[in-house]
């Protein structure tokens, strides 16, 4: 394994793009297959052969900045997820408001009647009913 250290020094390795692409070539390649569009099937390969230019790279700087633009672009995406999923696994035990100002997600247990809500973010007070 040390031939691989070697080779890899100096180089940039995965990342979040870097798997991002692959999995979607990967998914790219079963979809095209399933659909026998046999003709479209460089599109994966230039997937995977993007994949591991990246990760052969010596260019660090402008890898790190693609993977940040990346990353700055799914957070949302991410976010909006995470959340969904948070709510979803909450669902008996509380209930979730957004602030009327800042659009923060507030989080209030169920069944506690009319309570006044103060937004942690930007001390907004309202009303809700649990």
């Amino acid at each position: 394994m040390n031939w691989l250290r070697r080779l890899m020094y100096g180089r940039y390795g995965f990342d979040a793009l870097s798997n991002f692409i692959l999995i979607a070539g990967v998914v790219i390649y079963f979809i095209f297959a399933l659909l026998g569009w046999n003709w479209l099937l460089f599109v994966p390969l230039l997937c995977v052969v993007y994949t591991y230019f990246r990760c052969f790279s010596k260019n660090i700087q402008k890898r790190y900045a693609e993977n940040e633009k990346f990353k700055a672009f799914f957070r949302p995406v991410a976010s909006f997820f995470r959340i969904r999923k948070r709510m979803w696994k909450d669902r008996k035990s509380h209930k979730y408001y957004k602030c009327p100002k800042c659009r923060q997600y507030l989080r209030a247990p169920k069944g506690k009647g009319k309570i006044k809500l103060t937004c942690p973010k930007c001390r907004q007070e309202f009303i809700v009913k649990t």
